[in-house]
């Protein structure tokens, strides 16, 4: 009974007449089929109303069973019905959810990958400068060492120079062209 009523509430242009908002071709007849169309009866209220009115038209146990087994079918198709559209309705709601959230993604994955590509931008310059660094680190102790033979070269030569002008029998004045 609960979930009958949980049922939503029937208009009142679809409950009314002597047969609960059945149409005549629902009315239900003996051996007839209940749902010829697809006015259901929409509230739970409704439902009990005909199973009711259907046990009373029965004329036998076995015209009642099969009254009965008739309603719940009926019922059953209706509940069938109802829980489709819901479950279309919501699949809709999330599939357009689902589509939000996937642009938002797409979204952000081009914003990472362009992230990633000037990440990798700026490390392959990095590297660039550091083995350049490296290299220059490298060199130093070589120039270092060429430093040391000039500075020893260039002493060696001051060194001959004067042992040179002091022995040399020319006059103290010296033709700035000539040195």
């Amino acid at each position: 009974m609960k979930s009958l009523h949980s049922m939503e509430p029937a208009e009142e242009s679809d409950i009314g007449g002597e047969h609960g908002g059945l149409s005549s071709e629902e009315t239900p007849v003996e051996g007839g089929s209940l749902a010829a169309s697809d006015n259901h009866p929409r509230s739970g209220d409704d439902w009990v109303e005909l199973l009711v009115r259907e046990m009373a038209l029965s004329s036998s146990k076995d015209d009642a069973k099969a009254r009965g087994a008739r309603v719940l079918e009926a019922l059953e198709r209706a509940i069938s019905e109802h829980a489709r559209e819901e479950g279309g309705k919501s699949f809709q709601e999330e599939n357009m959810v689902l589509k939000q959230q996937t642009e938002a993604l797409i979204k952000d994955n081009a914003v990472l990958k362009r992230a990633v590509a000037i990440q990798h931008e700026r490390q392959k310059v990095f590297d660039d400068v550091s083995q350049q660094l490296e290299l220059l680190r490298q060199l130093i102790p070589q120039y270092q060492e060429k430093i040391r033979n000039l500075e020893v070269n260039n002493y060696a030569l001051r060194m001959h120079l004067q042992q040179v002008g002091q022995s040399s029998s020319i006059p103290e004045r010296f033709n700035p062209d000539v040195f």
